[in-house]
């Protein structure tokens, strides 16, 4: 794997997560009451893109075992030092995608929140109105597994949360069983991301659907609604809601 060498912006940039995402107790409450929702003690739950943890965290503190993937070799450090004590928290330093290999990873090394491996996401967000003067200024090559891989190797989780940067589809794609909850970012400069993903959802199972809108840690519709209606209301919001997480959750 390819060295990272961050500049000062980089460091600012993270310990601006950690604060946001770490710091704030509040948040950090609404969190775990949402997530346990989904989890009770001694479920496993895979964070796909896990960044500086945050959702690691609230899944152990549920009780929950965790598989966290992070390719970012300054955000993985940070899961390591908060969690180095815990042997429920497996750390892969890893993309996820639809092969076993190695894929390219496009640092944006001042806001490495945004970080991908999808050249075109890096195409729809230049230009758009929200991030303007995001640049990806960095290139690494980092290893690459798949959803069906970690299974095999861990298990099959109760909770699979992706938030990957418009790579969300590639991720799916590498997965063949059905998983009692999954949640997806999705981004309103990607749409079409979105849709793929919930065609690739209806592939594995039953599924039912709802949505949080930014980092809110709440469910926006009273109740689990169809995929042409999940979709429809991804179309429908306007460009300035930005992002949140489509929720697939399992119908038996």
């Amino acid at each position: 794997m390819n060295a990272v060498t961050y500049p000062k912006g980089t460091v600012k940039a993270l310990s601006r997560s950690l604060r946001i995402y770490h710091g704030d107790n509040d948040r950090r409450a609404a969190m775990d009451r949402f997530y346990g929702t989904f989890l009770a003690p001694g479920d496993l739950a895979f964070d796909v893109g896990a960044h500086v943890g945050d959702r690691v965290s609230s899944f152990r503190r549920l009780g929950a075992r965790v598989v966290a993937l992070e390719p970012q070799p300054g955000p993985a450090r940070i899961i390591r030092l908060i969690h180095r004590r815990d042997p429920l928290v497996t750390l892969i330093e890893a993309a996820c995608g639809d092969h076993e290999g190695s894929i390219a990873l496009r640092i944006n090394r001042t806001n490495p929140t945004v970080s991908t491996a999808s050249a075109a996401f890096i195409g729809a967000a230049t230009g758009a109105k929200g991030w303007e003067g995001q640049v990806w200024d960095h290139e690494i090559t980092v290893p690459c597994t798949t959803l069906d891989g970690l299974i095999q190797r861990h298990g099959l989780p109760k909770l699979l949360k992706i938030d990957v940067e418009g790579f969300e589809a590639h991720v799916l794609a590498g997965l063949t069983r059905a998983v009692p909850v999954i949640s997806f970012e999705f981004t309103t400069i990607q749409r079409d991301v979105a849709e793929a993903c919930l065609a690739v959802l209806e592939t594995l199972g039953p599924y039912r659907y709802n949505v949080a809108l930014g980092e809110s840690q709440r469910l926006e519709l009273p109740a689990p609604v169809g995929v042409e209606a999940m979709g429809s209301y991804l179309r429908g919001l306007p460009h300035a809601e930005n992002s949140g997480d489509v929720y697939a959750i399992l119908q038996h």
